[in-house]
């Protein structure tokens, strides 16, 4: 069935949104008459949504091969819009391709073609180039968040797929700043701009939190026990950094986990599901957090090392304070640090870490997240999942959190006391004719 301006409703409600917000309203309508649009919005701001439901329109269901293509510079944020795009329910076939997994998995899984294509630079030119699959029929192509894809050096790789796209009939750009110029390669006509760059943002706090000695660790544990069990970001600029605070954390009893390049693609996908479902409250992690991934409404993120640049101060600061919700960004410096220009340190934002206070309510975490071995693929839908730990797992309504499904399997927030007790209650059951394995995933960080 096509999609309709009458199907909006019914697809929001899927996603727990009851309507459009201006800049996504004002996306839908360009996008519907323009040929190219560039969508100039803040980190936060729901830019995912305000170009994916108005390309549903341009799809149609009855030609089994691929219309749209969405670029974009990072695996998190494909994986992301992957799964908005399935969760609208729109009736349409979505595959996203990224680096960090194999080929041979990517062709399996596109043997039918996808009517949406999400990927990466680099491996979207490789299965066009190889001709995996057939692309004479994309006549969308998106580019999100082109400002990173630009700044990681995709040049390159942009321009080969936009060469290799000869039927495009519109084409929308993102970005999170301002562009001064667009490229020629995307071949960019009288393009209509969507810019609400300079619209009132949420109000974000910055407050300055200085630590008596230069080793920030104690000062780190005092502010997170200040601001409570609330979901929250912890930024370092190295790996390094993010192992030593990690095994901070753990001896404090502070649970936590890690994000950054050095993880296998696998691991960062599941740090970050488990603090998406609640799993923990806090995410160490490197500027790799900053933007283009998928994390649930933040009520603070902490710089532990301030970044190189002011560009990526604010974008570390747009993961919080996002959408209607206010927010705070804590700069943690030592009296001996030389601060950057962008840093203002004042009576009326600074304040000592010896004379924050604690609260009783430490970040912890009631949920655990269980591993199914099994997906879509089987057939397995969240209601099956759901129904399955209700009646036989025993578990009630409440205790039963967020489910993510994937292809080949699903992780489910559970509560903590009642894991260990699921998991004996429906390992090995049949799920769709396929016998799952369900275990508890580690709190690994």
């Amino acid at each position: 069935m096509e999609y309709s301006h009458k199907d909006e409703p019914a697809l929001l409600s899927k996603l727990g949104i009851e309507e459009l917000n201006e800049m996504q309203s004002k996306a839908k309508a360009v996008i519907a008459s323009s040929a190219n649009t560039v969508i100039l919005s803040p980190t936060g701001s729901g830019k995912t949504l305000a170009f994916l439901l108005p390309l549903l329109k341009f799809i149609n269901h009855d030609l089994e091969q691929v219309q749209a293509v969405v670029i974009v510079p990072t695996r998190e944020l494909a994986i992301q819009i992957e799964q908005v795009a399935r969760n609208l329910g729109a009736g349409i076939k979505v595959n996203a391709v990224y680096g960090g997994r194999s080929g041979a998995k990517d062709r399996t899984e596109m043997k039918s073609a996808p009517a949406l294509l999400i990927g990466t630079p680099g491996r979207l030119a490789d299965h066009f180039r190889r001709e995996s699959i057939s692309i004479a029929d994309v006549k969308v192509l998106v580019l999100d968040e082109f400002d990173k894809s630009l700044e990681i050096g995709f040049e390159k790789e942009m321009m080969e797929i936009a060469s290799l796209l000869p039927n495009l009939e519109r084409r929308i750009l993102t970005s999170a700043t301002a562009l001064e110029t667009l490229p020629e390669f995307l071949n960019i006509k009288n393009p209509e701009y969507i810019n609400f760059l300079d619209v009132a943002k949420p109000a974000l706090k910055i407050q300055n939190v200085c630590s008596p000695t230069k080793d920030k660790l104690e000062a780190l544990k005092s502010l997170i026990l200040h601001i409570g069990n609330q979901p929250g970001v912890i930024f370092c600029n190295f790996k390094e950094s993010i192992d030593r605070v990690s095994e901070f954390l753990d001896e404090a009893g502070i649970s936590h986990g890690i994000f950054h390049g050095g993880l296998e693609q696998k691991d960062r996908e599941r740090s970050l599901i488990k603090f998406r479902n609640g799993t923990y409250q806090l995410l160490l992690a490197t500027d790799l957090a900053a933007r283009g991934i998928d994390i649930p409404e933040i009520r603070f993120i902490v710089h532990y090392h301030l970044p190189n640049r002011e560009e990526e101060f604010v974008h570390r600061n747009g993961r919080t304070a996002r959408m209607n919700n206010d927010g705070t960004a804590y700069v943690l410096y030592s009296k001996d640090d030389r601060l950057p220009d962008y840093v203002k340190i004042d009576a009326s934002n600074s304040i000592n870490s010896d004379d924050l206070s604690p609260t009783e309510d430490i970040p912890k975490t009631n949920w655990r997240t269980v591993f199914v071995s099994g997906g879509r693929k089987d057939k397995i839908s969240k209601g099956d999942i759901a129904g399955l730990f209700m009646k036989q797992g025993g578990l009630t309504k409440d205790e039963l959190g967020i489910i993510e499904l994937k292809s080949d399997c699903a992780f489910v927030a559970v509560d903590s006391k009642k894991a260990h007790a699921l998991v004996t209650a429906v390992s090995e059951t049949k799920l769709k004719k396929k016998k799952v394995r369900v275990t508890i995933l580690g709190l690994l960080k």
